[in-house]
């Protein structure tokens, strides 16, 4: 295990609730990226995440997971934004942007260099072909970090968590995937560290968001613990689908949210998550509502859609 001097400590310790423990034993979180406008499966989680933490006595905060700057659709940061706003959710601090944070993650890539979890990679995706499992081509070769891949070194170990809807997941990293990349040559920094970071560092305690992100979860499970990071709960959704049988994507051109039609889409969505009825109002008492009835018991193991928000 990685054991941290007092200054690199300083440098990646925790911020705001993590720092007054006593505060609330749940801190949830939603964090959408804006490689394309929000849309009705985002909302899903949005709802879900916040309702989770809400029920729980917990606070609910923001992230705009943005380090793949080459993939950010023009305005749509500014549609999440007036999403957030025109559902009326309320997050309990400051929205936060990761491309801001870019020396925050370097500082940690630091940190796993000097405790020989990392390689420079030379490998390209030409090179490696069809391969999924990286097979540890640069693993001792000892390369420069300079204008390389960064990989994380795994094990040959089973590791597994329970999720609070899909049950007991286990993944064997290094027969499953290999050692994977936390910043890409280009320099962008990958979705992996930056999320383990950040949870870390906002104290999240819980994460709730789509079942699409199911298999990224030993990966961050596997950092986190190199790092000395707490462990976190999970709860991974059923994707929504919709008449083609297709998951709401971006990828999928997906129907980006009409926010003036907010108190109808948010009560879709609380019927779509299983819960009980809410009455049609301004979001803030329809939201105030589903968290008093709010049971994770009620989300259904599949999520199919139509109608004419969709």
């Amino acid at each position: 295990m990685l054991e941290h001097t007092a200054e690199q400590q300083a440098a990646v310790s925790p911020e705001c609730f993590q720092q007054q423990p006593d505060c609330c034993s749940y801190v949830g979180r939603f964090a959408p990226s804006p490689t394309g406008p929000l849309h009705f499966g985002s909302l899903l989680t949005a709802v879900a995440s916040y309702c989770d933490a809400k029920a729980n006595q917990g606070k609910w905060l923001v992230r705009i997971e943005d380090t793949d700057i080459p993939r950010i659709y023009p305005n749509s940061e500014t549609h999440i934004l007036s999403c957030i706003d025109a559902f009326q959710f309320e997050p309990d601090a400051e929205i936060i942007f990761q491309k801001d944070r870019l020396d925050i993650y370097e500082q940690v890539l630091e940190q796993l260099k000097q405790s020989q979890d990392i390689y420079a990679c030379q490998c390209t995706r030409k090179m490696l072909g069809s391969n999924h499992i990286y097979a540890g081509t640069c693993r001792n070769l000892n390369l420069d970090f300079a204008n390389q891949a960064i990989r994380l070194k795994v094990a040959d170990q089973l590791i597994c968590f329970q999720d609070r809807l899909q049950g007991q997941q286990c993944s064997n990293l290094q027969n499953e995937l290999g050692d994977f990349v936390l910043k890409r040559r280009d320099g962008i920094i990958s979705y992996q560290l930056a999320v383990v970071v950040d949870d870390y560092l906002q104290g999240i305690t819980h994460v709730v968001r789509g079942a699409d992100l199911l298999d990224n979860t030993a990966r961050q499970i596997w950092l986190g613990s190199l790092l000395n990071y707490p462990a976190l709960s999970y709860m991974h959704l059923p994707l929504a689908m919709n008449d083609q049988g297709q998951k709401l994507s971006k990828q999928n051109l997906a129907q980006a949210l009409d926010i003036s039609q907010a108190p109808e889409l948010l009560h879709q969505a609380i019927l779509a998550l299983g819960q009980a009825s809410v009455e049609l109002d301004q979001p803030r008492i329809m939201l105030q509502q589903a968290v008093q009835q709010w049971d994770v018991n009620l989300i259904p193991q599949g999520i199919h859609l139509t109608g004419t928000y969709l």
